[in-house]
């Protein structure tokens, strides 16, 4: 007889427990390198809206090994506080800020970035129109701020909502990137609208000067690119990531995948800090906030 649902969990949660993630999160940037190389030549990179850190802790352990000796420097930007990891800068700064984009350059020694990554989301509601709207707008933000701090043949990755508006955003992309993917990791569930944009050989249009009030070009959201057809009809280029034969995201496991192994339990990695808004939360919980 199987066990009920109870005795069953996420295995990817499990597994970033029992290896020192802090987030399920981690996998799918390590599938995504798995499939494109993206940390190849590597030795300066951001990771924007970084908190809780997985992603940092991703790129310390590939980037710096696991001895910390190497020299790649990493920058992890968010606009709340994070807790430390070794290896790792961390930004208390706001991503559509030209101020925030100086920092980065300053602790680069006045150098740009080989690599940009953000695993930024908005709070979603439920309402996959609204949702995808504010994650394209997380997106394009992301963007804004990589063109200051990108070098030429640089790299972003950066997650997306695959919606109606997905080729607009593809568009876009392209036309600071030649070389535009949207990728699945296998550790992102089937039944998530959550997708990554992989964009490589950052090359931005020539006279192109990077400012945070730009409106990325002349792409409208009143274009309609399903009516495109013959040549100037736009596919964007979808890529499943990870093995066929790893965890399935959608899946429920038993908490012992085989019978010689004893399942134990593991703390989370990090535990939440206080943040400056824990108070007002617990306010507005117990009707006091007023």
């Amino acid at each position: 007889m199987g066990k009920s649902s109870k005795d069953k969990r996420d295995v990817y949660y499990r597994r970033a427990k029992e290896e020192g993630w802090r987030a399920r999160s981690a996998f799918k940037l390590l599938q995504i390198d798995e499939e494109f190389g993206i940390f190849k030549g590597v030795k300066k990179v951001v990771d924007l809206c970084a908190a809780p850190g997985s992603w940092s802790q991703v790129l310390s352990r590939k980037l710096r090994g696991e001895d910390g000796k190497n020299d790649a420097k990493i920058l992890a930007v968010d606009l709340q506080a994070m807790a430390p990891i070794p290896g790792v800068i961390t930004i208390q700064g706001d991503i559509t800020k030209v101020s925030t984009a100086h920092q980065i350059i300053d602790h680069f020694d006045g150098n740009q970035a080989d690599l940009v990554v953000c695993d930024g989301a908005p709070d979603v509601t439920g309402l996959h129109d609204i949702d995808e709207y504010i994650q394209a707008q997380l997106l394009l933000a992301a963007l804004n701020i990589t063109t200051h701090v990108l070098k030429p043949s640089g790299t972003l990755v950066a997650k997306i909502f695959r919606g109606k508006d997905a080729t607009l955003l593809y568009s876009q992309l392209k036309v600071f990137f030649p070389f535009v993917t949207i990728a699945k990791p296998r550790s992102s569930r089937n039944s998530s609208i959550e997708s990554f944009v992989v964009c490589q050989n950052y090359s931005p249009p020539q006279g192109y000067i990077p400012n945070m009030s730009n409106p990325l070009l002349d792409n409208h959201y009143d274009i309609d690119f399903n009516q495109l057809e013959g040549p100037n009809r736009i596919i964007v280029p979808f890529l499943a990531c990870g093995d066929l034969s790893a965890f399935d995201s959608d899946k429920t496991y038993p908490f012992e995948l085989n019978n010689e192994r004893v399942y134990t339990y593991h703390a989370p990695n990090q535990m939440p800090i206080d943040p400056p808004y824990k108070e007002a939360c617990e306010r507005k919980r117990m009707d006091q906030l007023s």
